[in-house]
């Protein structure tokens, strides 16, 4: 592009506010040296960056963090040079910028880009293929930049390596070598024995005397003690140094020379190993040169797509179609921009305009008062072309449509100069002179006041010259001018079409509004009227005007007046399809998330499904077992009967038997009867009797039937009675036998003639832990634990949460050997990743 146009067009200027949203110097560096390019499918990717950025940046807050331009001292470590500590944390930071902007791009992949993803692309930018020389990348919500994120640095073992040898505050630690602990233990002996000698002098009362004041100091690296100066000589010592007013001499006494001598060799042994060290973890970085510095590159482009994206949000903008050339030669469109504004003006206050070539047209004679919006414009053209391929989103309405041009050319402004000799003339023919020898038909040409300030009627006749002469070449024009005589040619000539921007009568000040196709009005005699010229004045010089030119202002100000009109229509028309966009998001975004608690109940559905599978196949594996029992011979069945009865009667035997409230006959207890609560004895559980025969009952426990022998039987009256009796049910774990804390009411071994079926009802699938202190969430874990294992349940989920991690640690060494656990894990990534533990419940 030409350098003269783009600093005539105020382009740095943009870009220096593009460069304000980066966050570190690499990324800083791109988008002062971001150039237009005239590559169609350059500029699409570029494109393609901002979009992605934007629509990444809309659903959470990414950065590259504390990342730096590490780029010197990668060449410095490259080139055997020794890293300084801080520059060693620059890197550290940087590669852990590097590696969670990847981490947060690798999980926006997903099998396919949905239907929405890709028409939500201007169809340009959509059409863009991959070229069979780029690699090939998975697919990605954000493709362009997950490609860019594969050249981010990842050197393994390398930020370890630095953390080992430099701490958050810049020091090399003792852990840095073992060699550096050992050498710092001895420094610390040398510095106690050194103190500890030179503290004799201060606290003896033969030397204390001759001090200045009771302190050790250091002059030239070595530690001295303040001498009076009367006293010289008392003290076999080394001067080091004296006050400024002679009266105080800093000395070393000849009894510390060696301590302090022993104590400098030792510094200078930790200077030599702290420098190792460094040199050591230097030489790494210098070895990942080749993958650091491509790397940064990377890392600075990600930073610029994200900086044009936060720059497109202030500019409140949107992304442009691009055409290619050869598709947009006339006649059909190449410059469409709705709603356009200047980019360097405030959102708030610029005037948007609809800017744009009629079918085919080539030029835009743009006429109107003078500080009526001419000059802006024509700049907002040529920056807005200039931004679009440049990557960066425009300040206009969604839909505005540019063909690529290979070079954009401006005459804009005072270009009279002194020590040139050049009047403003002058000036201007010089430089369309140098524009004229380089344009093309591929050309975007921008002339402000063309043929002003010579005589008007030559001045009107280059113009029109000129403007001739640019039509033939084929390139796309833009020109502001006064001449009546350039409008005239411009409805006349084909591939020329007029423009004008309006001026408020009422006011008496231009409205900036560019209406495309009409011709622009002097509005002199109005204005004079309504300034005050006396009428007869402004009536005389009405009369002297050509009539037809005065029917043809009125039909001007009708046409006008109705394009005003059909321009309002189509703003509301904008704003009502602007509304219901905003609707089909929001119903979308609902959709989606009925979506999500759809999955989510589905899974927990599902887990709970396959929780009670696992505790049916369990407990039907128990009973095919108990069945293969049933067949042995009856000795031995009757055998088992006792022994299980035997352990059963020890286990729930009370305390102390109480006296029977019910009436009875020479001592026998009273028959049970139908409705009647009673315990269980082999499972410490209250039922109610349901069925009744000469030698077993039917006790309904919950929602469950147990059938169980009349002896295994115990009123509740009679247990209530006992003192020091514990249920089983409800008794601590650790006072339990550990036939009961052991097994559930499924797993419990049955007597002959009872029925083995669940009796404890499940505690829930997860135990939620967040927000609570660790003693708390431990307490409350063993609770859970206890009533999943007497469950039978096969597997819970305990949910602590991310955090610090200490309640996560608590709870993970709690269940370290824990008698009901057989194994835990960390929990997948749609279970809540590390912030959930998954947790196998052990078997008997």
């Amino acid at each position: 592009m030409d350098t003269k146009t783009l600093a005539v067009l105020e382009y740095p200027k943009v870009l220096e506010r593009l460069a304000a949203h980066c966050d570190f110097s690499a990324s800083r560096e791109l988008a002062l040296a971001l150039q237009p390019t005239d590559s169609y499918d350059l500029a699409c990717m570029r494109q393609q960056e901002t979009t992605e950025a934007r629509r990444l940046l809309a659903v959470q807050d990414v950065s590259i963090g504390g990342a730096r331009d590490i780029r010197p001292s990668v060449d410095l470590a490259r080139r055997g040079g020794v890293l300084e500590p801080q520059d060693l944390l620059d890197i550290k930071a940087t590669l852990i910028a590097c590696r969670e902007l990847k981490k947060t791009l690798e999980k926006s992949r997903k099998g396919a880009p949905s239907s929405a993803d890709e028409t939500s692309q201007p169809s340009s930018n959509r059409a863009r293929r991959r070229t069979p020389g780029e690699d090939a990348v998975p697919a990605y919500l954000y493709p362009r930049l997950a490609e860019l994120s594969l050249r981010l640095p990842a050197v393994r073992g390398l930020v370890d390596a630095i953390s080992r040898a430099v701490n958050e505050r810049g020091e090399v630690p003792d852990s840095a070598s073992p060699q550096l602990a050992a050498i710092r233990k001895e420094l610390r002996i040398a510095h106690e024995r050194l103190m500890s000698r030179l503290q004799r002098y201060l606290t003896d009362s033969a030397t204390a005397a001759m001090l200045q004041d009771t302190i050790i100091t250091q002059r030239e690296g070595r530690y001295v003690i303040p001498l009076r100066a009367e006293f010289k000589g008392q003290i076999k010592a080394i001067v080091h140094d004296q006050s400024a007013s002679g009266a105080t001499l800093f000395i070393e006494p000849l009894a510390v020379v060696e301590l302090n001598n022993e104590y400098r060799q030792k510094q200078m042994e930790e200077r030599d190993e702290i420098r190792r060290v460094l040199a050591e973890v230097s030489a790494q970085v210098g070895a990942a040169a080749s993958e650091l510095l491509p790397g940064i590159e990377a890392l600075a482009e990600l930073d610029l797509a994200f900086a044009k994206a936060r720059y497109a949000e202030e500019l409140r903008a949107s992304e442009p179609i691009l055409l290619r050339r050869e598709a947009a030669h006339p006649p059909n469109v190449v410059l469409r921009l709705y709603q356009a504004r200047h980019p360097l003006l405030d959102p708030a206050s610029a005037v948007p305009n609809d800017i744009q070539l009629p079918p085919g047209a080539r030029a835009v004679v743009i006429t109107g008062p003078n500080t009526g919006g001419k000059t802006v414009s024509l700049k907002t053209v040529g920056l807005l072309v200039l931004m679009a391929q440049s990557g960066l989103h425009l300040p206009a309405q969604s839909g505005s449509e540019l063909g690529l041009f290979r070079d954009v050319f401006a005459d804009i402004g005072d270009e009279q100069s002194i020590e040139q000799s050049l009047s403003t003339f002058s000036g201007h023919i010089t430089n369309i002179i140098r524009i004229l020898k380089q344009l093309d038909a591929r050309s975007l040409v921008l002339l402000d006041e063309l043929g002003a300030g010579t005589d008007p009627q030559e001045g009107a006749a280059l113009a029109r010259a000129i403007l001739q002469h640019l039509l033939e070449t084929g390139c796309t024009a833009f020109i502001a001018t006064h001449y009546p005589e350039l409008k005239m040619f411009a409805h006349s000539a084909e591939g020329v079409v007029n423009a004008s921007l309006e001026f408020d009568l009422a006011t008496l000040r231009p409205t900036y509004k560019l209406t495309i196709g009409l011709p622009g009005r002097s509005n002199a005699l109005a204005i004079a009227s309504r300034l005050g010229l006396p009428e007869t004045i402004v009536n005389a010089a009405r009369s002297t005007v050509n009539p037809d030119e005065l029917r043809a202002d009125k039909l001007l100000d009708d046409l006008r007046k109705e394009r005003n009109r059909a321009s309002r229509e189509r703003e509301k028309a904008e704003k009502a399809r602007r509304e219901a966009e905003a609707l089909r998001r929001e119903l979308a975004e609902r959709l989606e998330k009925i979506e999500d608690e759809r999955r989510e109940v589905i899974a927990r559905a599902r887990a709970e499904a396959e929780l009670e599978v696992e505790v049916l196949k369990r407990n039907l594996g128990r009973l095919k077992a108990e069945l293969k029992k049933l067949r042995q011979p009856v000795e031995a069945l009757q055998k088992l009967e006792e022994k299980v009865e035997a352990v059963q009667a020890k286990a729930a035997a009370p305390v102390e038997r109480a006296k029977s409230t019910e009436p009875s006959a020479a001592g026998i207890p009273a028959p049970f009867r139908l409705g009647e609560k009673v315990i269980l004895r082999a499972l410490g559980s209250e039922g109610v009797i349901t069925a009744l025969s000469e030698s077993d009952a039917e006790v309904q426990v919950g929602p469950l039937r147990v059938r169980a022998r009349l002896g295994e039987l115990v009123r509740k009256m009679d247990v209530e009675g006992r003192e020091g009796v514990v249920s089983l049910q409800n008794a601590p774990a650790e006072k339990r036998p550990r036939s009961a804390r052991r097994r559930t009411s499924a797993e419990t071994v049955p007597s002959a003639g009872q029925t083995l079926v669940p009796l404890v009802a499940s505690p829930g699938l997860e135990l939620d832990l967040r927000g609570q202190r660790a003693e708390d969430a431990l307490v409350q874990l063993q609770n859970y634990l206890e009533k999943a294992y007497l469950a039978g349940m096969p597997f819970v989920r305990i949910i602590h949460g991310k955090g610090t991690g200490i309640l996560r640690q608590q709870v993970r060494a709690a269940l370290k050997g824990h008698e009901y656990v057989l194994s835990f894990e960390e929990g997948h990534p749609n279970e809540g990743g590390d912030g959930v533990t998954v947790v196998k419940i052990a078997r008997d």
